[in-house]
């Protein structure tokens, strides 16, 4: 009986290593196919998440550009009433105050002129008279 025994649990013993023999050499194996397999499953899930995906990024693009369309003639009309109505009360505009700023440098630079004019006048008739 215990030769029985000690033949079983040998049996038994090489019966495992047999598996993790065929475990480790199948399990490459298997590995590899597992991994083709959910590549394929994920380009074909792709496939279908993308599509959609893609469609609601096209849909929020034009949606922004219709968007960005109408605020800027909102803008332009806001503008337009508001200079609208400041014409209506005389205030002056922007480019009426940069006009006037302009027209007073080149007075300004007129006035020197005059000033140095009348300067070198008042040199050379006090030169004269001595």
């Amino acid at each position: 009986m215990a030769d029985r025994v000690k033949e079983s649990a040998n049996q038994i013993w090489l019966a495992g290593l047999g598996a993790y023999s065929k475990a480790e050499e199948e399990g490459g194996k298997l590995f590899d196919s597992l991994v083709q397999d959910g590549e394929k499953l994920e380009a074909k899930t792709r496939a279908i998440v993308d599509k959609p995906l893609n469609v609601a990024k096209e849909k929020v693009e034009t949606v922004r550009a219709r968007a960005t369309g109408s605020w800027e003639k909102v803008e332009k009309a806001f503008d337009l009433r508001v200079s609208k109505a400041l014409h209506r009360l005389n205030i002056p505009t922007r480019a009426d105050v940069d006009n006037l700023n302009q027209r007073i440098a080149e007075l300004e630079q007129l006035l020197g002129k005059v000033e140095k004019a009348a300067v070198k006048r008042r040199s050379s008739s006090a030169n004269g008279a001595k």
